[in-house]
């Protein structure tokens, strides 16, 4: 098997947590091969305009015209140093996190959190004087935000889970989502302004997600339905298998079964005895059909 059919068949049976992590890294790579490409063909100051199609606007009227990038802002990454500092926090939190919630939760904890992050990044440079200038020329990318819905989610959800930590032992995890919300995205806030004020809208939007959810109120069900009908579009239609009863008694039915059976039985045995190798052509073409069933 290749790498390819590897990577495939990975995120095809992995968990929900795999394919976002596939996902954000295959979106990395593309990006930076288009970088290479323009750089190339000496247009390296176009991949500016590129790059920042898919990156979340504060100005609403470039918003409205890129409504796209509500969702692809939060998969976007440029550096290397920020896309894996992203998934390292969404692996070890986000295995915790299935631990006790399942997978489609996590998919929508991660997209409304970006929501959350890109609405409140947006208000907050429109509503807020000290931004207004800078309103045309701002841009947010990356998956912090989502990935701080699900740290505080899951830190909210069992705060007592302990994790070990090299020189420092068992600490819970509630205090480690704290420490790394204050650094990523209170301190130093003039540095990355409009990225902690997302920050702060994905750990909002964890922390009333998990508030509802004790209350017995999925805040995902609905985005999660809504995911499920659009993928649902483009599963292939099973073909429609057209049998033709006979006129079976259940007497005869039951020996005719019996008799398959037997004969099944009687196959195995043979392999067990001879090998595959042994079997005769009507034997492994029967074999292979009752595999098929």
């Amino acid at each position: 098997m290749s790498i390819a059919d590897e990577i495939k068949q990975t995120f095809k049976v992995g968990s929900n947590l795999t394919r976002l992590i596939y996902i954000n890294l295959a979106i990395f790579i593309i990006v930076n091969l288009v970088e290479i490409f323009y750089f190339l063909f000496s247009r390296h100051d176009a991949y500016s305009s590129f790059l920042l199609t898919f990156a979340i606007p504060a100005d609403p009227a470039i918003l409205i015209r890129r409504p796209w990038t509500l969702i692809t802002y939060m998969f976007l990454h440029k550096n290397f140093l920020h896309i894996l500092f992203n998934l390292l926090w969404l692996y070890w939190f986000g295995r915790i996190f299935l631990e006790y919630l399942d997978g489609k939760k996590l998919i929508g904890v991660y997209i409304l959190g970006g929501l959350a992050g890109a609405l409140l990044y947006i208000l907050s440079y429109n509503l807020i004087p000290v931004f207004r200038e800078q309103v045309p020329l701002s841009y947010a990318l990356g998956a912090s935000a989502s990935i701080m819905a699900i740290v505080v989610a899951i830190s909210v959800y069992v705060p007592n889970y302990t994790v070990y930590l090299l020189f420092i032992g068992r600490v819970k995890i509630i205090y480690i989502a704290l420490v790394g919300f204050l650094i990523t995205s209170v301190f130093d806030f003039s540095i990355n302004t409009g990225g902690k004020i997302a920050h702060i809208g994905g750990a909002l939007l964890g922390y009333l997600y998990i508030l509802r959810y004790r209350q017995g109120h999925d805040m995902t069900r609905g985005l999660n339905r809504l995911i499920d009908s659009l993928f649902g579009l483009f599963k292939p239609k099973p073909k429609i298998k057209v049998t033709h009863r006979r006129n079976e008694t259940d007497q005869d039915y039951n020996k005719r079964k019996a008799d398959e059976q037997a004969e099944i039985d009687r196959i195995l045995d043979k392999i067990a005895k001879s090998g595959y190798d042994s079997l005769s052509s009507q034997e492994k073409d029967l074999l292979f059909k009752q595999s098929r069933k």
